[in-house]
């Protein structure tokens, strides 16, 4: 009685487990998503929130590749967990987010980073030396 039912679902996905904040697109050609979640800063973490969601907006103008706007999303999110979680920042923690953060846009700023638009590199640069001066 216990047996997983494996019935063809052509319908749409089937999650057979808890899915909170997840987000997909079913058979679409092209799809923009955006999830807001509003939590609490923790105190004195502010201008840094600001400064990387900000950063998260601008990136997909960045004209960056796939790969490389992804690494920079993923560490940006890393930061923003870091100091909207319930306990106080862990500064180790949070310094390899931001860590991370700026290794994302060092291409960028580099002008390694292949098929950046124009005025990204100095978009990059400033941003990185922005994170350098909040943490």
């Amino acid at each position: 009685m216990n047996e997983p039912q494996h019935a063809p679902h052509g319908a749409g996905p089937v999650f057979n487990g808890p899915v909170s904040g997840a987000q997909f697109a079913w058979n679409n050609e092209s799809v923009t998503q955006n999830q807001r979640n509003d939590t609490t800063v923790a105190p004195g973490f502010e201008p840094l929130a600001e400064l990387v969601t900000e950063l998260l907006r601008q990136l997909p103008d960045a004209g960056l590749a796939d790969p490389d706007r992804e690494d920079a999303e993923s560490a940006a999110r890393e930061v923003l967990a870091e100091i909207t979680r319930p306990e106080p920042p862990e500064p180790g923690r949070l310094r390899r987010a931001v860590t991370g953060l700026r290794g994302a846009l060092a291409p960028v700023a580099t002008g390694a980073a292949a098929g950046a638009a124009v005025g990204a590199q100095e978009w990059a640069r400033a941003a990185i030396a922005s994170l350098t001066g909040l943490v």
